[in-house]
């Protein structure tokens, strides 16, 4: 879809790849609503930007879902009603197995990167049905295609996002949305400390891949372009393609494998 004088609301916008989907989409010169817990993140967000009022910042807890829900009418005060939603903002947590993983824990990282979806698509999706042409793209991860020990939950959480999303694609076929669910390798984002935790050590082969690593400004080109070409489904990173022909071609071994490779990181 067009994305030239478009309004999008991007989840997320205040640091990593969300900030990075703000600034693209405002090249474009697109309208774009940011929503963040943060704000100062969102204040850094929109100094980089210097859009002017084509960008608006809104300090939004998504699992809040009363003020998720009066999100369309703000936007829309602002912008004009949503032709795009790009969900982003997601948490990982410490590098621990379940069973020292409190509850707390578990239903946080759900509750932000699952519910936090489904919160902001229930609440744009109406508008964006009544508009013309529309795009929803919603932000998974390779961690929700194959087991990551240490990282159960978060990708549980991402795979949640990911058959939500997926089952979206076929409910909205056929109507002006165009769904595209996007799974990131690793990426160069302090997803750590904005998640409140902390980093796992690092080994020497590790730092190694974290050279290798795609920058947010790569993966915000490519969730962009999910955007403007409505591809459905699209992998970043060759870590990412990797596991996701390994999840498909051996599921049974792809765990064993990964739990090799993960043993250094989860005690």
């Amino acid at each position: 879809m067009q994305i030239k004088d478009r309004t999008f609301v991007v989840t997320g916008g205040g640091n990593g790849i969300g900030r990075e989907v703000v600034l693209s989409l405002l090249r474009g010169t697109a309208r774009v609503a940011a929503i963040d817990l943060s704000e100062p993140a969102l204040a850094e967000t929109a100094k980089l930007a210097g859009a002017g009022d084509r960008l608006t910042t809104h300090a939004v807890d998504i699992v809040d879902r009363s003020a998720v829900l009066a999100l369309p009418n703000i936007v829309a005060s602002s912008h004009g009603p949503a032709d795009g939603l790009v969900n982003v903002a997601g948490i990982i947590h410490e590098f621990k197995p379940v069973v020292d993983l409190p509850f707390e824990v578990v239903e946080r990282v759900m509750n932000v990167n699952f519910w936090g979806t489904v919160n902001t698509t229930k609440a744009f999706l109406p508008a964006l049905l009544d508009r013309p042409q529309a795009a929803l793209v919603n932000v998974s991860s390779m961690g929700g295609l194959v087991p990551v020990p240490g990282q159960s939950a978060y990708g549980a959480s991402k795979a949640a996002v990911k058959l939500f999303t997926e089952g979206l694609i076929a409910e909205l076929k056929g109507t002006s949305v165009q769904v595209s669910v996007v799974f990131p390798g690793g990426v160069a984002t302090d997803i750590t400390a904005h998640s409140g935790v902390k980093a796992p050590p690092v080994s020497g082969d590790q730092e190694k891949a974290m050279a290798k690593l795609t920058t947010p400004q790569e993966a915000a080109r490519q969730v962009v372009s999910a955007v403007w070409t409505g591809r459905r489904r699209v992998i970043i990173g060759g870590d990412a393609r990797m596991l996701d022909r390994l999840g498909r071609l051996m599921p049974t071994r792809a765990i064993d494998i990964i739990a090799d490779r993960m043993k250094n990181l989860v005690k």
